[in-house]
């Protein structure tokens, strides 16, 4: 080991397109959404993450927000690299460093992303003070996080609904035998919340309203035994122009929410159709894992379950399960060398 192996220090990046969170030293240090605010005279950064997402949708000309990725991907790679060293930089808040740190990374990406999204990702992480950079599909790091054993010949399903992709997988023998990745995800949700309050309500709102709504009432089916009370909405009137608050109720949310939902249901259905019988008969034995933030939406196991006729569960803490299998696979470089993309 040399001298300046001592200041390389392992990190673990979940680069969501809605959050970003960094695992340190087997600890979430970091779970900031994925934005930034910049000064558009001179390019300074403002402020990240929460402080960022605070001023989203309500800012004046000198001020612009970015989230750099979109569909779970980089869309924007000079945002990107801001975005990721000014989290790192919320690691070492505090503490006092005599030398400049060099990291080993470990970032899960998307099952379905191109040579040219891998390549950025790689180089906003090596731009952003990377020595080693370690890509992991997020289904195999989702299915790690809620501690499946990849290596055995046991296949399993993971269903990981994220803000900008929804990622199908069924894993065995640390690989993926067939996968299914759409573009539809949380962010999609609010898009379709959105778009369905301005045509049925003819009222305006914005993203983080439609995220409120979709916590607060959103719902995957129509009619629930225990679903949430309405929820009142605040926007700006398309008649009047003036602002107004109506209350919606969960079926509408679910209503608005059918498109989306119907088109993972279809893609769920495909990749089972499309795995082999003997892998089959373990999905039908070991069930659906649901994963990723979207699977805290109400019913939607449910409906998955009735829909496939398999057991469907839900991880324990399914927002940092992707989060907690990278950390895990950066721990142990070596025992996931198989699953890792360098």
């Amino acid at each position: 080991m040399g001298f300046w192996d001592f200041f390389v220090e392992k990190i673990a990046i979940d680069l969501g397109t809605a959050n970003t969170l960094i695992i340190y030293k087997d600890e979430i240090v970091v779970n900031e959404p994925s934005i930034i605010a910049i000064d558009r005279s001179t390019s300074r950064i403002i402020s990240v993450g929460k402080d960022a997402m605070q001023m989203h949708e309500k800012t004046h000309q000198n001020i612009k927000t970015i989230r750099p990725l979109k569909d779970g991907v980089i869309a924007d790679f000079h945002a990107a690299e801001w975005m990721i060293r000014s989290l790192i930089r919320m690691i070492k808040k505090g503490r006092m460093t005599f030398f400049p740190n060099t990291y080993v990374m470990v970032i899960c990406i998307p099952s379905g992303i191109t040579e040219v999204e891998k390549r950025a990702v790689r180089d906003s992480a090596e731009h952003a003070g990377a020595r080693e950079v370690y890509m992991i599909h997020e289904p195999i790091a989702a299915a790690i996080g809620i501690d499946i054993n990849i290596h055995r010949p046991v296949g399993s399903m993971i269903v990981d609904i994220g803000g900008g992709t929804t990622e199908i997988a069924v894993i065995a023998l640390s690989g993926i035998v067939c996968n299914q990745s759409i573009r539809i995800g949380g962010d999609t949700f609010n898009k379709d919340i959105m778009d369905y309050i301005r045509r049925q309500h003819n009222l305006l709102i914005g993203e983080r309203t439609a995220e409120r709504v979709k916590m607060e009432a959103g719902a995957a089916l129509t009619e629930m035994e225990d679903g949430p009370e309405e929820y009142p909405i605040r926007g700006r009137d398309l008649m009047s122009g003036v602002p107004k608050v109506i209350k919606v109720s969960y079926s509408e949310v679910a209503f608005a929410l059918e498109k989306s939902i119907s088109k993972i249901e279809e893609a769920i259905l495909k990749a089972l159709e499309n795995s082999p019988p003997e892998l089959s008969a373990d999905i039908y034995d070991n069930g659906i894992h649901l994963a990723g933030g979207g699977a805290l939406l109400r019913g939607l196991a449910r409906r998955l379950q009735n829909k496939t006729k398999l057991t469907t569960h839900i991880s324990e803490d399914p927002l940092t399960a992707v989060a907690r299998g990278t950390g895990i696979a950066m721990n142990n470089l070596k025992e996931y060398r198989s699953v890792l993309i360098t």
